[in-house]
Parts: structure tokens; sequence; C-alpha cells
């Protein structure tokens, strides 16, 4: 299952990166990896609320007196291809330089080409007495070699007994026993504004504890619609990669993960993987040595306001079904492009970074019951899923801006251009200006369908637009990628 990407573009400025403190010889910073809200509405009220109760703050030097002798530093040593227009230049720091006098020296050194010697360093967690740790996948990435050191200063070469990129975890074996671990908490409780502590070594400085709240949860980043982020202000750098994230009684509920940054280091946004969800990883892990996730086979996107509109929608919720491939699961279902899927095996689905987790979490084979709004009309459908092993799993997507009225030169595609695009039929835009273009519509562009009904002439697209009084949903297909783009008419 996957996400188009959306047309219009993400918030300029921001750049998500993993928490993993990299050097070379010379140095690359490593980049990784933004955002689907959970919300619910609030009950009315007559009155305001009492006050709340004052509690205590958590006791943070017994948490991590706890649990220091349970956390890691993690050590790899590999190669990296680095080319002569890499950016940023060559800088020994590992980062842009900030404020330092010789950072506009090193940004002026010839950059390095070829097979360079890398080594990354990050965090993890012990979480059984026989050596097993939980890391962060990024971690170990290309790893050649693997060294965990524990807090008394011994240090193992560790084996790598499996990674999941999809959810960012990995699990390796120490040769070692009656060592301390760390107690497993219920991320599944966490709520916004619960403190929360992280454990790692930012820039290599090891055993540095960290304290904040959870600044959200079910938390959808571009590119990571397969897990539900927890978002915390806990200050997370890099080499803070793979630690963990205690909760007030001090218990493992998160692994840090992520960060949201412009400058290369923390600003005030972090985010870790949920230990349920790690924990299922390090089971199939453990077991069978590979991670299967669960696969739909659509391509999907959040629904806004004009949408819900557009598909009779009491409420701009769910995951709009934007393509459905062929042989998948959610073809042999009866999935249709412009259903709007509200639950997924019993849980609601607010919208497509939702759907995409629940889909991930499923064992291939299992069914599953889809219910849709279809047409304004509900329906339930049962899905058997697919695996996404070499697949792309979905991803959550906004729709495109809104348009205020409709303006495009369209025609049919030939022959040769429907057999390129992979498609029955639909409209080529010629030019697209005015609200068309502020919708994201270009030239080039594939008009499939106005609200899910297919359309093969301009003459047919004409009559289904003059249906609508205020605003119509188009398919897009512009390359490999479908969107729902909603135009207001004037």
């Amino acid at each position: 299952m996957k996400t188009p990407s959306v047309f219009a573009g993400a918030a300029a400025g921001l750049l998500a990166i993993g928490a993993l403190a990299v050097w070379m010889a010379p140095t690359v910073s490593r980049s990784a990896r933004a955002d689907t809200v959970m919300g619910a509405a609030a009950e009315s009220q007559t009155a305001p609320p009492g006050p709340i109760p004052l509690t205590t703050a958590p006791n943070y030097r017994a948490i991590v007196a706890q649990n220091r002798t349970a956390v890691v530093g993690i050590t790899t040593a590999g190669e990296t291809k680095v080319s002569s227009d890499q950016a940023p230049g060559w800088n020994p720091f590992g980062n842009d330089g900030g404020d330092n006098p010789l950072s506009q020296f090193f940004r002026q050194l010839p950059r390095p080409q070829g097979q360079m010697p890398m080594h990354a360093q990050g965090s993890g967690f012990l979480v059984s007495s026989d050596g097993i740790v939980l890391t962060n996948a990024h971690v170990v990435d290309g790893a050649k070699e693997v060294t965990v050191k524990l807090s008394d200063h011994r240090e193992f070469k560790a084996k790598v007994l499996g990674t999941d990129k999809t959810s960012d975890i990995a699990v390796l074996k120490i040769d070692a026993h009656g060592l301390p671990f760390v107690r497993i908490g219920n991320s599944d409780q966490l709520g916004v504004g619960d403190y929360v502590l992280a454990i790692g070594a930012p820039f290599g400085l090891e055993e540095t504890a960290t304290a904040g709240i959870v600044s959200a949860t079910g938390r959808s980043l571009p590119g990571e619609g397969a897990v539900p982020f927890i978002q915390t202000d806990a200050a997370v750098n890099p080499g803070n990669s793979g630690g963990p994230l205690f909760d007030a009684t001090g218990a493992v509920v998160g692994i840090n993960s992520q960060i949201y940054t412009n400058s290369g280091g923390y600003q005030g946004v972090s985010f870790a993987i949920p230990i349920n969800l790690a924990q299922g990883i390090e089971q199939q892990i453990v077991k069978t040595g590979k991670v299967e996730h669960g696969r739909l086979g659509v391509e999907i996107q959040n629904v806004n306001q004009s949408l819900a509109q557009s598909f009779k929608l009491a409420s701009p919720a769910g995951a709009l079904v934007a393509k459905v491939e062929p042989n998948s699961a959610a073809a042999r279902a009866g999935l249709m492009v412009g259903d709007v899927i509200q639950k997924y095996d019993g849980f609601p689905i607010a919208d497509a970074g939702q759907l995409s987790v629940r889909v991930s979490s499923t064992a291939p084979g299992n069914k599953a019951a889809i219910e849709v709004m279809r047409n304004g009309k509900p329906l339930t459908l049962t899905a058997v899923i697919g695996s996404a092993a070499g697949a792309t799993v979905a991803k959550n997507g906004d729709a495109a801006p809104e348009a205020k009225h409709l303006g495009m030169t369209l025609r049919p595609l030939t022959q040769e251009e429907r057999e390129q695009a992979g498609v029955a039929g639909g409209l080529i835009v010629e030019q697209a200006s005015g609200p068309a273009a502020d919708a994201g519509i270009q030239p080039g562009d594939v008009v499939l369908s106005v609200d899910g009904t297919a359309v093969q002439s301009v003459a047919q697209l004409r009559d289904l637009v003059h249906e609508h009084d205020k605003q119509v949903a188009l398919l897009i297909q512009r390359g490999d990628t479908r969107i729902f783009v909603p135009v207001e008419l004037g």
C-alpha cells in the first residue's frame, strides 16, 4: 500500500533526521526522515471545568539510577560512498560547524570521492539478561562491525539478529549473561502531557538524561506511515538514536528515533517509536530473523473539508482511495477508487496515517473487515491482507490545495499515451490556469475521474461538473502517482 506524493510543497525549512551521530574520514551527516493528528471533538459544556489536582513530578533521579546500567552505547564501522558533489562540504566536526570560527575553512576544503571509512554512534538498551539489545535499524544500517558498550565500560561485538527498515527497529545479541535490563511499559496508555525521560549518548556523551512531556501521540511522518510516533519535547540529538524513552514509572515506552531540525540539532521536537510496536517486531526477528508487514494495495490520502463535501461525508475523516492496484488484497476485496475507508477491522480511521499503521501491523493472510463510504452509502468489505515484502508501505498524504473554480484545457489520451500511462481512459491536461493551476494541476496531468466516476471525454466531464453546485473532486494521475484534488466551482 502506498500514498501518492502531495502536489503542494511541504512546509519549508524543516528537515527530519534520525538522531544518529555519524562521523567519517571525513564526516557526513545521516539524514533521514513529518503529520497526522488524531483529534477528538470536545464535548460542549455549560460551565468552565474545575481545578485540576496538583501532582508531583517524577523521580527522575531514581529512574536514571534504576536504568542507567541497562542503557548501552553502540558504535558501528563500515564504508560509504561519497561523491564529489555531496553536500555539505568536508567538515570534521560532524555538523555544519555552528559558530565555530573554523567552520568556513572546513567547508572550503575539497570533498573526497569514492569509498570512505564510516563510523557511527548511537544508543540502545538491554531487554533481557542474556544480551538482547533493541536499537534503531538506521544505527546499524550498512555496518560491517557493531560494538556494544555497557555502562561498566565492557565492550562486546554484537550480532545483528535482524532489522526492519519499515519500523526502524533492529535487534542485536551480545554474548553475555546476568545483565541488567529495562522494564517494558505500555505505550498505548501514553497521553499528551505525560512525563517522559530519555537516556542516550548525544554527540557521544554517554549516559545523558533529558526530560520532557509527550506532546502528541500517533504522529505520522513522511515516509513513515507504518509507525504511529510518540512526539515529545525531551531533548534528543545525534547519538540518541535507539535509546530508551521512559515514562514516569521508569518503564520503557518508546525508542528515540528522529528529530525535526533545520540546523542538524534538537529544536524542540523529537519522535520515538512506541514500545508496543517495537516488541512485536522484536518477537518476529528473534523467532524467524525477519519481519512481515501487511499490505492492502491502495494509494490513499487524507480527507479535507472540500473532499468531505464532494463525497457526501458527515465530517472530513477517513482515508480516501485514490488508486487500487490490480491483483492486490484491495482489488480482491472489491475496494474502488473514490471509496472512503472509515473503519479497519473495527478501528475508526481518522486519516490515512491511521490506516497505514493498522494495515502494516496486520499479519499477511489475516482477514480484515473494511467499512467504507461509497457514493454516500456505507458498505462493508472483507480483505485478506497481502504481504508488504518487496512493496512500499502506505504513507499518508494531504490533498492538494483547493481551487476557486474550474479552468483547464483537456483532450482525450491517444492510444499510445494510454499505454504509457497504464490507464484505460482519461483526459490529458494541455493547459491549466487560474484556480486549476492554484490547485496544483499541471499540463501533462491526466484527469481520470470526477468524484469517482471515470471520464472518457471532455463532454462527459463537463456534464459531471455541471451536476455539482459547489465543488468536485478530480482524480489526477501524474507519472505513477494518483491523488484526488478538490476544486470549488464558481
